[in-house]
């Protein structure tokens, strides 16, 4: 006897199977390899999440020497469980204990042994309530993320339509965004460039031929400033981008281009300036701030006087909404005539929550069953919320969010993958971590979410990409090509095809330059796109990533006779390969077949570059 040898990998089926999340009620099986030393107890320490860690031995295989092996049943309700293992055996005539958990990096898959309980990092077991995939239309889908004000002005010469008072409209759609601050910091002048609901209209073709399906559009509702985050009238549209009549005009014409509309909630808070709280006098005597008979007054929290209301991070211009009162329930989705009722009702394809961490899972829940009550037989509706982290095990405000359990949001805005792409190209990370993250989040989330994610790698919340990856367009290039072939649908932030570049809000929010855009970067996207549309395993494939050295790659896979390999190198060097070389270090069997398949036994991989091969040619 002498040092213990300790076997575990939760992505691994000879360990742990299913993989992965699963439904409630399913059986899990456990096993661990428990070597070299004089064991007395081998246990699963399984803890339920909010509860006490409970005790599962495990007994010892007949079949396979030093395994050990355990079967779980999940329980209703469905819940995470975290769990690790603890090992008692004697050395040296005294009864000793060693834990196994996850890594040091908090990622699944191979573990390590702690000797103090207090280092264990413990695996998650995701439980989901139901199956609830996402509509075809949206999982096969590209989307594209419209800033309104700043993509197209579809007036003839490009006239800027309704201007608000006390803001500032830019000379020339080349000017570069600029904010107006007062002292402390808040913004005194909004800015406006005119983009509009016209103007998007006039560009479907240009879409379509790029190959996008899905435009998910930031607010269109009335507000006082260009993003429209601080809503003041839920249902009027914003008349700098148009009216009711010509937000039909570009449902019904989107739909003859195949393209579905996304709209953005935003739901927890409002602006102060809205005809719901009304601080400074826009709608009159009305509203929670001007009145306190208001019917709005208790969808608002004061404290002490009129200038001391709970707001959004503290922005006074976004007094926060109570989203616990009946009133402001009904208003949002819970009658015939609410605001999610009325809109899903005008022929959108589904809508994307603002900062869905801060609405509770019930209210969610509502959201949804509103949205569902207007789909049609073959057209549903898709609901996806804004979370940057891991959805499947996120905390918000000291309660752990179910969101992804079925029922509620069928995806999540997924940052952590544009993480991961923006890491390894720029060599933050390797290959072998960009895998273990990847292979983390697909054992985390059920694969109906993990397919109905937004991918991105830029948003209106970002930096510019080509800006992030200091303007090198081959690393843009492979960014575009990791975009289109991970799991999810991907989203192309409007502008990112032309080559726009621009810094932290709000340089990342420059007007779309339409006639000066780079052609390149417009073909290499449009080549992306177009393989992701026409290939069902980038579409629904089953997701395999993998590293041969300092390459990653991954496997999309919809059956063994039918795959698509992705292999890029995110170094500066070329790589020669031997396939056999390397293939049994870093692969299991069902990679290393796919790739002896597609490739030949030696090749080489020019720095910066990738390849993309498919079982059918």
């Amino acid at each position: 006897m002498g040092v213990p040898k300790v076997s575990f990998n939760s992505w691994s089926e000879a360990f742990r199977r299913p993989f992965g999340a699963v439904k409630t009620g399913s059986s899990i099986y456990f096993s661990i390899k428990v070597a070299n030393i004089d064991v007395i107890e081998v246990d699963l320490m399984i803890q339920r999440d909010g509860e006490q860690a409970q005790v599962r031995q495990m007994a010892p295989s007949s079949e396979k020497e030093d395994m050990y092996y355990v079967k779980l049943t999940t329980e209703s309700p469905t819940r995470l469980y975290f769990y690790h293992f603890r090992i008692i055996y004697q050395e040296d005539l005294h009864e000793r204990i060693i834990y196994y958990g996850k890594s040091e990096d908090n990622y699944g898959g191979e573990g390590r042994l702690v000797s103090d309980l207090s280092q264990i990092e413990q695996y998650q077991i995701t439980c989901f309530n139901k199956l609830d995939p996402a509509p075809d239309w949206y999982v096969n889908g590209v989307i594209y993320h419209i800033f309104i004000d700043r993509f197209s002005n579809g007036e003839r010469n490009h006239r800027v339509l309704n201007p608000k008072k006390n803001t500032f409209i830019y000379a020339t759609e080349e000017d570069l965004p600029y904010y107006i601050r007062d002292k402390n910091g808040d913004i005194v002048r909004w800015d406006f460039y005119g983009g509009n609901l016209s103007g998007i209209i006039n560009k479907l073709h240009d879409l379509k031929l790029l190959g996008v399906t899905i435009l998910y559009l930031s607010p269109i509702f009335e507000a006082s400033s260009n993003h429209k985050y601080d809503t003041a009238n839920y249902r009027r549209i914003d008349p700098m981008f148009g009216d009711r009549k010509t937000f039909d005009k570009l449902i019904n014409k989107a739909r003859r281009y195949g393209i579905h509309i996304i709209l953005d909630g935003v739901f927890n808070h409002v602006g102060a300036d809205s005809i719901y709280f009304n601080r400074f006098g826009t709608y009159g005597n009305t509203g929670a701030y001007k009145d306190q008979s208001s019917p709005y007054r208790d969808w608002f929290t004061f404290h002490g006087d009129q200038d001391h209301y709970d707001c959004w991070w503290n922005i006074s211009d976004l007094p926060t909404v109570n989203k616990e009162k009946e009133s402001y329930r009904k208003f949002i989705y819970d009658a015939e005539d609410s605001v999610v009722d009325t809109w899903s009702a005008s022929g959108i394809g589904g809508w994307r929550l603002d900062v869905a961490d801060e609405l509770s899972d019930d209210f969610i829940a509502g959201i949804r069953k509103s949205i569902n009550r207007h789909e049609e037989k073959d057209d549903h509706k898709v609901l996806i919320g804004e979370v940057w982290e891991d959805a499947s095990n996120k905390i918000a405000y000291g309660k752990r969010r179910h969101y992804l359990e079925g029922g509620m949001l069928h995806g999540v805005m997924n940052y952590p993958f544009r993480t991961l792409i923006i890491e390894l190209i720029n060599g933050k990370i390797n290959a072998r971590q960009a895998v273990r993250a990847g292979l983390t989040l697909k054992s985390n989330y059920p694969s109906d979410t993990l397919f109905a994610n937004m991918n991105n790698i830029g948003t209106h919340d970002t930096e510019r990409i080509l800006t992030v990856l200091d303007n090198d367009e081959k690393k843009l290039q492979l960014a575009i090509w990791l975009l289109m072939v991970l799991p999810g649908v991907p989203c192309v932030y409007y502008g990112d095809e032309a080559g726009l570049t621009g810094g932290k809000d709000p340089d990342n929010r420059r007007f779309y330059p339409w006639g000066r855009e780079n052609r390149k970067i417009v073909t290499i996207f449009h080549e992306a796109i177009q393989a992701r549309r026409t290939d069902e395993n980038l579409q629904t494939g089953d997701f395999y990533p993998f590293s041969i050295g300092a390459l990653f790659g991954c496997l999309r896979l919809r059956s063994t006779e039918n795959y698509t390999v992705f292999l890029m190198n995110p170094t500066m060097d070329s790589v020669d390969l031997d396939i056999n070389q390397f293939i049994d270090e870093t692969c299991g069997n069902l990679i290393r077949g796919c790739l002896q398949s597609v490739l030949p036994a030696t090749k080489q991989l020019n720095a910066q570059a990738f390849q993309i091969l498919k079982s059918n040619e």
